[in-house]
């Protein structure tokens, strides 16, 4: 793993919940056992959100609010490839395969692959130390799992916009002018400036858009599952601040 991209994980998981909340509620808790007695409502707080973002409510409207209403404009040309953005790995015993967001993708990339029969370009650079690029994965598990074959493999990408300059310049070799983009809903407005940033016409396929929130009890419920949602959409707010501060 790349310097920049280890300090980045790293800054992540300090800034973002649960650390992030838990870090700032430890430090108000030893406060007002330190006789500051608003500390304590600071504790409180901070163990009141991370129960709050464990909540299918929060996950809910944090990840809706990252999801376009608007029906995207059809390019002037006909897609002429499938891009698959990957997105996580998991490990074992046996080593490390694609993660289950990167493998709602792919199932995504397959369907419309058997529909449209255009080539798929996987894009996903290396995540972790002493690990194999994720494209790499990617096109063994879309091989192996879905019977499809991939043209392109992207394996340098370190993030969205990686993903875009490095498989822009695979499209454009083999004389594509547009593409879809497969993703998550919640991440693709901020894939499709990507690629659209370099002149690629682009036609944005959803996977998965998240449900609308409501407020019935069972909204309320908090699980693991719903605090890792909401850390991706916060990650995903995150990503879209720096990509503007940058331009």
């Amino acid at each position: 793993m790349t310097s920049p991209l280890l300090l980045q994980q790293v800054l992540t998981s300090f800034l973002l919940p649960p650390l992030g909340l838990a870090l700032i509620g430890g430090l108000c808790g030893l406060l007002a056992w330190r006789g500051r007695r608003l500390a304590g409502l600071g504790a409180v707080l901070m163990a009141f959100g991370l129960f709050l973002l464990s909540t299918p409510l929060a996950a809910n409207l944090l990840m809706g609010s990252l999801e376009r209403e608007d029906t995207p404009a059809l390019p002037d040309m006909a897609p002429g490839a499938i891009v698959i953005l990957g997105a996580e790995i998991v490990g074992s015993r046996n080593g490390v395969d694609v993660g289950p967001l990167t493998l709602e993708r792919l199932r995504a990339g397959a369907a419309l692959h058997r529909r449209t029969g255009l080539p798929v370009l996987v894009t996903g650079g290396v995540l972790s130390a002493a690990t194999p690029p994720l494209a790499k994965l990617m096109a063994a598990s879309l091989n192996t799992d879905f019977g499809v074959p991939v043209r392109w493999i992207e394996p340098r990408a370190p993030d969205t916009r990686g993903n875009a300059t490095f498989s822009i310049a695979l499209l454009r070799d083999a004389g594509v002018g547009a593409a879809y983009i497969v993703t998550h809903g919640w991440h693709l407005p901020r894939a499709l400036a990507a690629f659209q940033r370099h002149g690629l016409e682009t036609v944005g396929v959803p996977v998965r858009p998240a449900r609308a929130a409501s407020f019935r009890w069972s909204d309320w419920i908090a699980r693991p599952d719903h605090l890792a949602e909401s850390w991706f959409a916060l990650r995903e707010w995150t990503g879209r601040l720096v990509y503007a501060l940058r331009d």
